[in-house]
């Protein structure tokens, strides 16, 4: 009997976070129609840089697959040159989490590993593990203040395991439609 009451209790229990799972696959609809935007980004990355540099750039969203992904054109003047790339994002249903891929037009590859997170209380966080000047360090991405008309965007780095990060890359969007 104990044992017909364990497994209706985990049975329960597992049934309730089901239902309780957060779906989040609008998370980005914020982000559909066209963009302005200024950003900022270290000269230098992971190397004690306060130098930043800035930009100006557009980007246009939209959805794919009923709200499941979404591709975004983005095109940035730099100081440094144009920058012209894609973003493109696919929800799992399972997992529910993002995955979020990135090409530009300089190297023509998609970057993979994806990044991958999920938004929670407002705020989205996506992680992945890359190579960068022949070490492995840890990407996060992270948006935030998201509203109609405006979003913020931050992209850190760790080299350390995620102890700590530098931030090397702000942008703040304004609506332009």
């Amino acid at each position: 009997m104990k044992l017909i009451m364990f497994a209706l209790a985990i049975g329960s229990t597992t049934a309730l976070a089901e239902s309780t799972v957060r779906d989040g696959q609008h998370d980005f609809d914020f982000e559909i129609g066209h963009w302005n935007f200024h950003l900022k980004y270290l000269k230098q990355r992971l190397h004690g840089s306060h130098e930043w540099l800035e930009g100006n750039g557009t980007s246009v969203m939209r959805p794919l697959l009923g709200g499941k992904a979404n591709i975004d054109e983005v095109s940035v003047v730099l100081p440094t040159g144009p920058l012209e790339g894609v973003t493109f994002r696919i929800y799992s249903p399972e997992s529910h989490q993002w995955s979020i891929y990135w090409a530009n037009r300089k190297d023509g590859q998609l970057g993979i590993p994806p990044m991958v997170g999920e938004f929670k209380d407002g705020r989205g966080e996506f992680y992945d593990q890359e190579d960068f000047e022949g070490r492995k360090i840890y990407v996060r991405f992270v948006w935030s203040n998201m509203t109609a008309k405006s979003a913020h965007f931050e992209q850190a780095f760790s080299a350390d395991g995620g102890k700590t990060w530098e931030t090397n890359w702000i942008s703040d969007q304004t609506r332009s439609n």
